[in-house]
């Protein structure tokens, strides 16, 4: 059976054609996993189903953590001190912590993507940058040095991945304990990349592969080893 990967949607005011409120996830996530051979399951950010996660869990096979807006800097023992925070949803936060929680605990398979990474980080007990300005880190393309030995040099079958697209203002500060930064950003040496030492296959990039899957097979492979990863999973 092909593997169910989850993705936590998120709160939409609008989506057309449906009526009113939405929850919604963009479509190249779902479709880099199916493009892997995954069964791509978004779930909506209702708080109410937090007590539920084991057995939601239970059900899936590996979970995909994506792009976004920001954190709330009070899940990371800070108040919120730069104008440019934006984006931020009590229930997003809710509920994909608690979903990251579950996931380690029962050691899924995770690819976290951009506010992915970072919900990673602050869920594991780390702490983020709220604001590095957008100069050159908003919708550009960047080269990251990965560490040849790391799983994400081995997924992406390169450990020089030339064009990572990056959106983001925000970016890791104190690295959580489990996780190990594997990558950086060749240009000003931000944290880019990291894998956990404590879990079979936890994965964060700071980037958006998602954006150009399509057409980099570098990109695609980071969706291939989760689909892979979670394979085993769901047949041991």
């Amino acid at each position: 059976m092909a593997p169910l990967i989850l993705i936590v949607g998120r709160v939409a005011a609008e989506a057309a054609p449906v009526r009113g409120e939405a929850y919604a996830a963009g479509q190249r996530y779902f479709r880099g996993i199916q493009r892997a051979g995954g069964i791509p399951v978004m779930v909506p950010p209702l708080p109410s189903l937090i007590d539920r996660l084991p057995e939601l869990i239970e059900r899936a096979d590996g979970l995909v953590l994506h792009g976004g807006g920001d954190v709330d800097p009070r899940r990371y023992g800070q108040e919120p001190d730069a104008e440019e925070l934006y984006g931020i949803v009590p229930e997003h936060d809710e509920v994909e912590l608690a979903v990251v929680t579950e996931a380690a605990a029962r050691d899924l398979p995770v690819l976290a993507i951009c506010r992915g990474l970072q919900v990673l980080n602050v869920a594991l007990g780390g702490t983020l940058r709220q604001d590095i300005g957008t100069d050159g880190h908003w919708h550009n393309f960047h080269e990251v040095r990965l560490d040849p030995a790391s799983r994400v040099a081995e997924v992406m079958g390169t450990a020089t991945p030339h064009h990572c697209h990056c959106v983001h203002h925000q970016a890791l500060e104190r690295v959580a304990p489990g996780l190990q930064v594997v990558g950086h950003d060749t240009t000003d040496g931000m944290v880019h990349a990291v894998e956990s030492t404590e879990h079979r296959w936890v994965l964060g990039v700071q980037w958006h592969p998602e954006d150009t899957a399509a057409t980099d097979h570098d990109q695609q492979h980071l969706f291939d080893g989760l689909v892979a990863a979670s394979g085993k999973l769901a047949s041991a």
